[in-house]
């Protein structure tokens, strides 16, 4: 299927979807992000991929919201009723790996949007920011949360406060993205690694991200109850069976996904 704002392609079992509004700045509207999610939904329903990678221009990742259209938004009820909110909760709604791939500014809702996926890689001139006070008003889709979950209170305080942005290696020593690269080799980079993802068994590396999530949204104690239920599953599943002998008799596994 084509889009208008979203660019998809495939690279073996890796899906890719590149934002395509150059002139806004890869503004997130929310026609943009239907065709996102729509693109996102249609690689997680494909057993054919296994990873799925997010990115945008070397120029841009994303600008943010669309100014335009949030400035259309004159009462609380015409916000609560809008769709582009919950586009986000999709996004964390996918099941296979997500990897932002952020080049330039990734500001507002484009970092709330890269750190919605379940990693971030950087080239050296991505820059990160919540600048939404500078607008008057406040992140709306995850930022102050996913923010100070990532980096802490007092350096998320200090972002939305000022709406100062961050560089590619604060971010780095920040934990906020898993590292930086060469402008040159970003894509080839994600790639790598989300082939690699994409070549592990199906039902754990789903599984994984899962007790990931577990980790960073619950208790320890809930935490822990849900790692060993999906243990208790997984070791029921014929994937397990096959990479045990896969090791034993040293070669590489073939994997069923069930």
């Amino acid at each position: 299927m084509s889009y208008e704002f979203i660019l998809t392609r495939t690279e073996g079992r890796v899906g890719i979807a590149q934002f395509n509004r150059p002139k806004a700045y890869n503004a997130l509207s929310p026609e943009l992000m239907q065709e996102l999610m729509h693109s996102l939904e249609t690689f997680d329903a494909d057993d054919d991929i296994g990873c799925i990678i997010v990115t945008g221009s070397e120029k841009v990742f994303s600008a943010g919201a669309d100014i335009k259209y949030m400035a259309r938004a004159a009462a609380p009820a015409d916000m609560l009723n809008s769709p582009l909110i919950g586009q986000w909760d999709r996004l964390a709604k996918i099941s296979k790996p997500v990897i932002a791939a952020v080049s330039g500014f990734a500001l507002g809702g484009g970092c709330e949007l890269a750190m919605t996926c379940d990693m971030i890689v950087a080239s050296e001139s991505a820059r990160f920011g919540q600048p939404e006070i500078k607008l008057g008003v406040a992140p709306g889709m995850g930022g102050s949360q996913r923010l100070t979950r990532a980096i802490g209170k007092s350096k998320s305080m200090e972002m939305c406060l000022t709406g100062r942005m961050m560089s590619a290696e604060e971010a780095e020593r920040s934990n906020l993205i898993v590292r930086v690269v060469p402008q040159a080799d970003l894509i080839a980079d994600v790639l790598k690694t989300a082939a690699t993802i994409a070549a592990m068994p199906p039902m754990a590396t789903i599984a994984n991200k899962e007790m990931v999530n577990s980790a960073f949204e619950m208790t320890l104690d809930q935490g822990l109850i849900v790692e060993r239920r999906i243990f208790q599953i997984l070791t029921a599943s014929e994937d397990k069976k096959e990479g045990m002998a896969a090791f034993i008799e040293k070669r590489e596994g073939q994997w069923k996904g069930r």
